[in-house]
């Protein structure tokens, strides 16, 4: 039994000490897409000291002659070096009832035990964690036939768990082996099975999380591609806007107002077959050209706006006559304007409207001249 017990443990121990130098890829790669709550440690790890006390049992080799089940209790000190190694101090101590045919009176074996342990976690620090456990001693013999020192290891598997920020519970069982030749001189050695239960209590406190990180920016447009309403994105504050509504230069809605106050003609025209509209504008008729010519531009500003060519008169003359005279003072502005380049899909009529809806008195001359005027009527 101590044979296989002995590869056993050598093996254990191996595998655990060399694992101590390894790196778990996959814990490091859940460490790093940790929340944003978790607290932010110096080197990225909880490495904080802690302590451990232990208590379990021992299922003792039969060649001790000793009772084959014993208590035993321990404290550990470590700390973690590596997100996923933990390094020990630790001291337990066991006493075992010897049989009394073997070690006469004062039937009794304790064992002391100084020394190093590490562990090799799998996994994230928060859920259940699995490892393996190696470590190395000196165990301090006190028995009847024997007080002297032995070297020892131990080797065996555990799971630990978080149960606090600064407590985590741990199980473990394992193998330990005891190179004890003195105390039997016929017996070389003894190989124990161990069953320990801990509280991994943690000394300090907790760093404060981390920041949320900010988002990231969204995706930016190609300003040389896209528009809306005739503004590029990069600079339209209304982008979700109907295509079609009519926008100012911020790509957000706007009334459009083209005034042609201002813009008069003389009395009684233009004649039937004037198309030049200079002689039938009121003097000083540069005015009035300037007027219209700060409605072409508007014009061709807001490419999408649409507008209604209506001509007015005043109350001077018959109904009839005046019908016709406002149709050709609408006819006259709507020629001018699509003489200087505005297209005719963007005009409707032109129309006349008679002297009906004047702006002033037809009681003053004043009044009277006024009121023979073309409007511009935005299709909003």
């Amino acid at each position: 039994m101590k044979r296989k017990g002995l590869y056993f443990l050598i093996a254990l121990a191996l595998g655990g000490v060399g694992a101590a130098h390894a790196q778990d890829n996959t814990a490091a790669a859940a460490s790093s897409t940790a929340s944003s709550n978790a607290p932010v440690w110096p080197n990225g790890f909880d490495d904080r000291w802690y302590i451990a006390p232990t208590v379990g049992g021992y299922y003792n080799d039969t060649d001790r002659n000793t009772r084959s089940r014993q208590i035993y209790y321990g404290l550990s000190v470590g700390k973690f070096v590596a997100p996923n190694v933990s390094v020990e101090l630790f001291v337990d101590r066991t006493k075992r009832r010897a049989d009394t045919r073997v070690f006469g009176q004062g039937n009794t074996w304790s064992s002391n035990n100084y020394g190093v342990s590490a562990r090799y976690y799998f996994g994230d620090a928060n859920s259940w964690r699995p490892y393996l456990l190696g470590g190395v001693m000196g165990s301090y013999h006190h028995n009847p036939l024997s007080r002297d020192w032995a070297p020892a290891a131990e080797g065996g598997v555990g799971v630990s768990k978080s149960i606090t920020d600064s407590a985590d519970f741990r199980v473990e069982a394992g193998y330990r082996y005891d190179w004890d030749d003195k105390t039997q001189p016929s017996k070389n050695g003894y190989g124990d099975w161990f069953l320990g239960f801990s509280i991994v209590a943690k000394i300090g406190a907790v760093p404060a999380p981390a920041a949320a990180a900010a988002p990231p920016p969204p995706p930016q447009p190609d300003c040389s591609k896209q528009f809306r309403n005739g503004v590029n994105l990069c600079d339209n504050k209304c982008p979700d806007l109907p295509e079609g509504t009519i926008v100012g230069p911020d790509g957000c809605p706007q009334k459009v107002v083209i005034d042609l106050k201002g813009v008069n003609f003389k009395f009684d025209r233009p004649k039937k077959g004037e198309t030049n509209i200079e002689p039938a504008l009121a003097v000083p008729s540069s005015d009035s050209l300037a007027i219209l010519d700060q409605a072409v531009d508007t014009l061709k500003r807001y490419p999408q706006v649409k507008v209604m060519v209506a001509g007015y008169t005043d109350s001077v003359g018959k109904p009839a006559y005046n019908q016709g005279l406002s149709e050709r003072r609408a006819k006259i502005v709507y020629d001018y304007l699509t003489g200087h380049g505005i297209d005719p899909s963007r005009l409707e009529g032109p129309i006349g409207h008679g002297m009906d809806n004047p702006i002033d008195t037809n009681k003053t001359a004043e009044g009277r001249a006024r009121n023979r005027r073309t409007e511009l009527q935005v299709q909003q």
